[in-house]
């Protein structure tokens, strides 16, 4: 056996392993082509091929009412992602500021992290469509004045959103090791400088994945604020649908939620994909 110009030729038993993976590559399109015809059949057996079909696809699936209605729902979509702006804004500031208070030591903080664990207690447990309503009608009426419905359903997505991401961030903190946070006092940083410098970029780097669950779950819980009267996307859709007598806007609306959450979601999956190599590099999976 004689090397070859770019070093020696494979073993027999690499070539072996090479022909068990070229069979098990092949065998894996295979069984996945037939498990998609299979799922086509199953579909077209007892959706498509049901007596009811043509009525749930003249009222759900109308192209014509789809086309007609898009306008309106996409005029609303852009208030949803100002809305969506604006909350994200406001929850990576009011979740990183309860979180902080949850991390503080000493007897003289205890207040501040009653308030903040009572804080996370009650908008963790309380539906988001219940703090629409309650901020929605029971601000103005506190303080007697007009709001925007806008600002009071953004007010309302980032007070229910800041208990969940607090908790994250608050995760986050706590799994950094004790030694960074020892270390850095030790080169003379503050608590604040410590948490700043840090504990935070490490902490936000290991929850990355959860965090953007949440945001992706924002970005679905946006079309709520529509409980409110705000004219986004799920209400034009339901003005369109109202005037065309067909549940298509629905549909429409549902789309380019679908569309604005996929990205998000993708990139959700190519971090935690990443982290993950990161923690196996140099092992055997």
């Amino acid at each position: 056996m004689t090397e070859s110009a770019d070093g020696p030729p494979p073993s027999s038993l690499e070539l072996e392993r090479r022909a068990f993976r070229r069979r098990q590559s092949v065998r894996s399109v295979l069984v996945g082509a037939a498990s998609t015809v299979v799922f086509a059949v199953a579909l077209w057996a007892f959706v498509v091929n049901t007596p009811g079909w043509a009525r749930v696809q003249d009222s759900f699936f109308d192209l014509d009412t789809a086309i007609a209605a898009f306008p309106r729902v996409a005029q609303g979509f852009l208030v949803n992602l100002r809305i969506l702006a604006f909350s994200v804004i406001g929850v990576a500031v009011v979740a990183t500021l309860i979180a902080f208070l949850r991390t503080l030591r000493g007897p003289v903080f205890f207040p501040l992290r009653v308030l903040a664990i009572g804080y996370t207690d009650l908008f963790r447990g309380t539906p988001l469509i219940i703090v629409l309503f309650l901020i929605g009608f029971g601000v103005p009426g506190l303080l007697q004045t007009r709001i925007s419905t806008e600002v009071l359903g953004t007010i309302a997505l980032v007070v229910t959103y800041s208990a969940y991401v607090s908790e994250v961030i608050r995760a986050g903190i706590e799994g950094v090791h004790p030694s960074q946070r020892m270390g850095a006092r030790a080169l003379g940083l503050s608590h604040a400088q410590t948490l700043r410098l840090v504990v935070l970029p490490q902490a936000i780097r290991r929850q990355a994945p959860p965090l953007m669950n949440d945001f992706v779950a924002m970005q679905k819980d946006v079309g709520l604020v529509s409980v409110l009267g705000v004219v986004d996307a799920v209400r034009a859709a339901q003005i369109e649908t109202a005037k065309f007598a067909d549940f298509t806007p629905y549909i429409v609306a549902a789309v380019l939620f679908v569309l604005l959450a996929i990205p998000t979601i993708r990139l959700t999956d190519w971090i935690s994909a990443r982290l993950r190599r990161r923690e196996q590099m140099g092992s055997v999976v």
